[in-house]
């Protein structure tokens, strides 16, 4: 086995052997001279790089640097660009989340500032400012019938002028109306931006009730006094009851005042006088002097529809008895 060449010192060449020489000048001619140019220029290109002709360079008289480690990555060493290009972009990346996570920060703040300034202006605007205050002359009072004092209600209300509609207690106002005389519901509306709508539903006197001293009081359907009066004002009837025991009596004037008050306002209208003994003897009397007998103030619409019917029937009767609508009576 051929033991491996010595390493030569650079710069230096092999010498050939003598043989060889000789050999390739006893050759001659012109394919001798170019084989010798290439051995030449092959010895000088070994001198060059340092090493040996014929192709195995080994470079002598230096150390070969050490091999670099392969990157954690599992990149090649050619690649140690492109990592600090990827790193960069991941940083760049990273920055530009952060400022929008900042952005969006600020953009909510701004946005919260905003709505509440707007409503802080609204608020002052609806509850402070003049802008909405209610005015004296906007105040529209309906309903009144011919018991509620009008100028009462408006007394009421006007004194709430300039305080701001959103502020305005409408629920004690509403309170304080009703505790008025002859005033049996009230709805009170807000007329934006600076009125208020009274809707009144007033007690409508039904009958005139003797009272001591002469005078009569007024009564509406659910036994409420609504007015006073020297003289039976005219359309109303009055009613006659026993003062004996005044449970009694308060109860035959009730079932009077439900009799009075179920009645179409055409026969209403043409009697003249009521009469209750008790709560189950209610009479009325009519223009002509007829007299209906109802019984209790039970059943009043159909008890209604069948005295009609027999005082167009029996016009000649002086008496229709209603009390039983089922078997009623005319004599």
């Amino acid at each position: 086995m051929r033991p491996p060449a010595r390493p030569r010192a650079a710069g230096t060449a092999r010498p050939r052997p003598a043989d060889q020489g000789a050999a390739t000048q006893d050759r001659g001619g012109p394919e001798a001279d170019h084989r010798g140019r290439d051995l030449q220029d092959e010895a000088r290109r070994d001198r060059s790089v340092g090493g040996r002709p014929g192709g195995d360079r080994q470079e002598t008289g230096r150390s070969r640097p050490a091999r670099q480690e392969r990157p954690a990555t599992g990149a090649t060493p050619s690649a140690g660009g492109r990592v600090g290009v990827v790193s960069d972009q991941l940083a760049d990346r990273l920055a530009e989340r952060t400022a929008m996570a900042r952005y969006r920060v600020w953009r909510r703040i701004g946005w919260t500032a905003f709505a509440v300034a707007v409503a802080a202006g609204l608020g002052w605007a609806a509850l402070v400012s003049p802008l909405f205050a209610l005015d004296a002359e906007q105040v529209r009072v309906t309903g009144e019938g011919t018991t509620v004092d009008v100028g009462e209600v408006r007394e009421a209300v006007t004194d709430e002028a300039g305080v701001p509609l959103p502020r305005l207690d409408t629920v004690g106002l509403r309170e304080e109306i009703l505790a008025m005389n002859a005033v049996k519901n009230v709805r009170i509306t807000r007329a934006w931006p600076d009125g208020l709508t009274v809707e009144l539903t007033s007690r409508e006197p039904v009958a005139a009730v003797p009272q001591p001293g002469d005078v009569y009081a007024l009564m509406d359907a659910e036994g409420v006094r609504v007015g006073t009066a020297e003289e039976v004002p005219d359309g109303l009837p009055s009613i006659v009851t026993s003062l004996s025991d005044a449970g009694a009596g308060r109860r035959a004037l009730d079932a009077a005042l439900a009799v009075l008050g179920a009645l179409p306002p055409k026969l209403a209208a043409d009697i003249t006088t009521v009469s209750a003994a008790t709560q189950d003897d209610v009479r009325t009397t009519l223009s002509d002097g007829r007299v209906i007998r109802w019984g209790s103030g039970a059943d009043v619409p159909l008890k209604t529809k069948v005295a009609q019917t027999l005082l167009r029937a029996e016009p000649t009767a002086t008496t229709v008895d209603v009390s039983s609508p089922g078997l009623p009576v005319t004599h």
